[in-house]
């Protein structure tokens, strides 16, 4: 066999695995957020047994072992689910339209805007379910217009750098608005907007589940509509447009279904911290794949999310924490790792 058959059939091999790579990840992910599920489904006061999950879910569990895990810890895992899919997904759009890992909701604002709208309407509202998703879902496409306008400014195009720039002097001013409106509220509106603030599943039930997942399935089919431009444009956008994309089209139309997704989290669990920007990372990390990776980032989203939130549940255990604490924790270590080691290759 001559040198160019064998490097032939290297190459037809390594570009098989490079196509197989990623649905083997998405599959590894999803083994593994299966295996989480079970486990913290049987986790608790009342515990149970892999057998006996799997045994419950089948509808032929222990007595009892019905209401505590489909009335109690079935809906708060499905809907850590779906949060942090819709939170994977959408920080998968904005680093891949930024090109930077820094540019997910939560560092440009826009997770913040959607923390001022919930804030805002808790406050003077009242603060039902409703009316806070409302309030959440316009202010963070409020503050995304506003950032997106801006960053335009004197260029006519929003690009990577302007957008972040942009968005973490957005993200400063909406944190000293909220940080005002709390001062200024009483305090029982205070408290429970504050705890709303940190993020948090506790107390979630089927009536969050369900319209959460009537707003999701929408914005994700979208998405992965979309997700052929979104790809090209991270070429750049002269390549894009010389590939017939139209490129500021399709920037605002994935962007508005980024931020609709990132707004609709928001609603359900308040600012849930850093899962944005930790997910897509790591589906790239094991995908080895380029692009923006959504659907394995919204499986990593899921996994983070249902991790830290059993965390949560049982590092301080009788005491539950808010899931948004441990997110904070572990993502802030990923943040100082990430900039240090920019700050490594940049002084070299």
């Amino acid at each position: 066999m001559t040198a160019v058959a064998v490097a032939g059939r290297m190459w037809r091999m390594w570009r098989l695995r490079f196509r197989t790579r990623g649905p083997l990840a998405g599959l590894l992910l999803l083994a593994a957020l299966g295996c989480v599920a079970v486990y913290a489904l049987g986790t608790g006061d009342f515990g149970l047994t892999p057998r006996e999950v799997i045994d419950t879910l089948n509808g032929a569990g222990p007595p009892g072992a019905q209401f505590v895990v489909l009335e109690l810890r079935l809906p708060r895992l499905l809907v850590g689910c779906a949060v942090g899919a819709a939170l994977g997904m959408a920080g998968a759009v904005f680093q891949t339209l930024t090109r930077n890992p820094l540019g997910s909701p939560d560092v440009v604002g826009f997770t913040v805007g959607s923390a001022s709208g919930g804030i805002l309407v808790i406050l003077v509202f009242g603060g039902s379910t409703l009316t806070i998703a409302t309030g959440a879902v316009g202010g963070g496409l409020a503050t995304a217009l506003a950032v997106y306008l801006l960053a335009m400014r004197g260029t006519g195009a929003a690009q990577g750098t302007q957008l972040i720039l942009v968005g973490i002097g957005m993200s400063a001013m909406l944190e000293a608005l909220n940080a005002y409106l709390l001062s200024r509220a009483s305090v029982n509106a205070a408290q429970s907007a504050s705890a709303w603030l940190v993020g948090s599943l506790n107390a979630r039930g089927w009536e969050h589940f369900v319209p959460l997942t009537a707003a999701l399935l929408p914005l994700g089919l979208l998405l992965v509509l979309l997700v052929d431009d979104l790809r090209i444009m991270e070429l750049g956008d002269d390549t894009a447009r010389a590939l017939g994309v139209r490129v500021r089209r399709a920037r605002l139309a994935v962007m508005a279904v980024a931020v609709g997704l990132t707004a609709v989290a928001t609603a359900t669990a308040g600012p849930v911290a850093f899962i944005a920007l930790t997910a897509p990372p790591l589906a790239r990390f094991l995908t080895r794949s380029p692009g923006p990776n959504v659907l394995a980032s919204a499986l990593a989203g899921a996994l983070l999310l249902t991790v830290s939130d059993l965390l949560a549940q049982r590092v301080l255990a009788p005491t539950i924490l808010p899931v948004g604490v441990m997110t904070g924790a572990v993502g802030g270590v990923y943040l100082c790792f990430l900039l240090f080691r920019r700050s490594r290759v940049t002084s070299y």
